[in-house]
């Protein structure tokens, strides 16, 4: 008996540090969530972290707790936004080359389902073009990523000899349609199919980067 005594007391000291780490995981998505939403129908500006707290049914003070500031928790609901992505991938992460082509259509796929995402999304890129806007660093170097991975995406379904120019066209246009589409799709979803527009699009590009 004297042995099993330090087991229990290891397990309950286990207990209490699990708990609270997965209460404090649990509430940061609440908080995380509530901000998606609160974001995505007032924008970054407008939006308030008390009424995100108010959403997340807790106080104004709490929210800070987790998050420091208003500006990091906007950082941190664009970081989720974007693993929310890949989540359902294999090692959580987005594919190269040429499979990346087709995830760009499954992606267009799964954001017609979530019309709040998709909305927070097109809000905040819109709004991170005004000066000193907390998130335009991150949508900067987003884009940059984005138009680095699409364009040696098309790289393998283009000739040797294509231009590095060509590439880095396509990207963006890709990168484009996907964002217009889904502006559009929020203001009228039932006019819009977004998966097929978008994988018509990527088969015209590397039409033309072959042409």
């Amino acid at each position: 008996m004297a042995a099993s005594r330090p087991t229990r007391r290891s397990g309950a000291a286990a207990d209490r540090v699990v708990k609270p780490q997965a209460r404090t995981a649990a509430t940061r998505q609440r908080i995380l969530d509530s901000a998606m939403a609160v974001f995505a129908i007032r924008g970054f500006n407008n939006g308030s972290l008390i009424e995100i707290a108010e959403q997340a049914g807790m106080t104004h003070a709490g929210v800070l707790h987790h998050f420091g500031s208003k500006d990091q928790l906007l950082i941190a609901v664009l970081e989720h936004r974007d693993q929310a992505d890949v989540m359902h991938l294999e090692g959580q992460h987005p594919p190269v080359g040429k499979d990346l082509l087709r995830h760009l259509v499954d992606t267009a796929r799964l954001n017609a389902t979530r019309a709040g995402i998709v909305q927070a999304y097109a809000v905040l890129s819109a709004e991170s073009v005004t000066d000193d806007h907390p998130a335009q660093d991150f949508f900067r170097e987003r884009f940059i990523g984005l138009r680095s991975m699409v364009a040696e995406a098309f790289r393998e379904v283009a000739p040797a000899d294509v231009a590095e120019e060509k590439l880095w066209q396509a990207a963006a246009a890709v990168i484009a349609v996907m964002d217009g589409l889904q502006v559009q799709w929020l203001l009228e979803p039932d006019a819009v199919q977004m998966p097929e527009s978008v994988d018509a699009v990527i088969g015209a590009l590397t039409a033309w980067l072959n042409a």
